[in-house]
């Protein structure tokens, strides 16, 4: 008996064995793939247990969730020659199991090594604007090149990649904040002179219909007043009626003015001749009236008007103040002496004194001729 129940309790044994080798579980969202001896079993096994040889079947199991995977960032130069530096994730997924398990070794280290070439070759092809303003376009080009390579032969489908971050140089980017800066200058350079066009056009609608009726610019005037009244203020404001402005203006000279605005002004050329015309003219006049060279030898003979100068009258010895000097008295009898000689008084050496100055004053302008 003791035999049956070690025989029993042995067989108990590698059953439960047995059935822990034999049965596994696959997730929801796992697909299994049974390899008998080696060799890949035809179908996949769906979630739920499965039930295999023992000793003889392996099960691999694969996940079929999507996986998001970063892409380290590529450094690389665009096809305008600007370098920049990208990011970007991956989302993909497997389809088929087989495939995924057999034909490549860890799919996702291949995956991401197949997106970083796709990401270099992107960053060559496109252009800066391209990858800042079309994300979209870029990403969807870089999905179908990733997934060509992996579908088909991996079994893994790229659901899709986005761009994480595009670096560019701190040169780069003062120059892109100071072509947004003059871009936006334009517009509102442009959106300041609408405004003033469309005033404009305003302003003459405005000054069309007050033209039809004098009485609305007076009126306008009016209010202009009130308005300027209704402030505290210091202006004075006259106003001036415009009939009277315009009674002004009909007496106004306009027909000098107009005729000499009418006329074409000449040209400098023109000008020149007609002055040199009339200098011509009355230099022949002149020798027309004149006798000729002899005229011009009788004009050397002519005497010359020169004015008579005035005497200077000599101070008295009272003016001077030699009076009662020694000076004054030798100076006196100096005079005295010389009007013994000349057999004259006092006053008529004064007078010949004069005399002689008028005298001298002709030789002097004779001299001087």
């Amino acid at each position: 008996m003791t035999a049956v129940y070690v025989v029993i309790a042995l067989v108990v044994v590698i059953g439960l064995i047995t059935a822990g080798v034999s049965i596994k579980t696959v997730q929801q969202y796992e697909d299994g793939i049974v390899f008998r001896f080696g060799r890949v079993l035809p179908g996949v096994r769906g979630p739920g247990l499965t039930m295999l040889r023992p000793f003889s079947d392996k099960l691999v199991k694969v996940n079929k969730q999507i996986i998001a995977m970063g892409v380290p960032a590529q450094e690389g130069i665009t096809r305008d020659n600007v370098s920049v530096r990208v990011d970007a994730v991956v989302y993909f997924r497997v389809v088929d199991p087989i495939k995924a398990s057999i034909n490549v070794f860890n799919y996702q280290n291949a995956i991401s090594q197949r997106a970083q070439t796709s990401l270099r070759s992107i960053i060559g092809q496109s252009e800066m604007d391209e990858l800042l303003a079309e994300r979209d376009t870029v990403n969807r080009r870089l999905c179908t090149i990733i997934d060509e390579g992996t579908e088909g032969p991996w079994g893994v489908k790229v659901e899709s990649v986005e761009i994480k971050d595009v670096s560019l140089p701190e040169g780069m980017k003062r120059s892109m904040s100071r072509q947004a800066e003059a871009e936006r200058e334009r517009r509102a350079r442009i959106i300041t002179a609408d405004g003033e066009f469309q005033a404009s056009k305003r302003l003459a609608a405005a000054a069309n219909v007050m033209a039809r009726d004098p009485a609305a610019l007076q009126l306008r005037l009016l209010q202009t007043v009130v308005e300027v009244a209704a402030e505290r203020n210091s202006t004075l404001v006259m106003p001036i009626p415009v009939e009277l402005l315009r009674f002004f203006d009909k007496f106004a000279p306009d027909a000098g003015g107009t005729a000499a605005a009418e006329r074409e002004p000449e040209s400098i050329d023109h000008v020149a001749d007609t002055a040199l015309s009339k200098v011509a003219a009355v230099g022949d006049a002149a020798l027309e009236n004149s006798d000729g060279p002899a005229a011009i030898g009788r004009g050397a003979e002519l005497p010359l008007d020169i004015p008579e100068v005035p005497e200077i009258p000599e101070l008295s010895p009272e003016e001077k103040g030699e009076i009662g000097t020694h000076e004054g008295r030798e100076r006196a009898n100096l005079q005295s002496d010389a009007n013994a000689d000349n057999g004259q008084t006092d006053v008529p050496a004064d007078n010949g004194q004069i005399a002689g100055g008028a005298t001298a004053q002709p030789a002097a302008s004779d001299a001087e001729r």
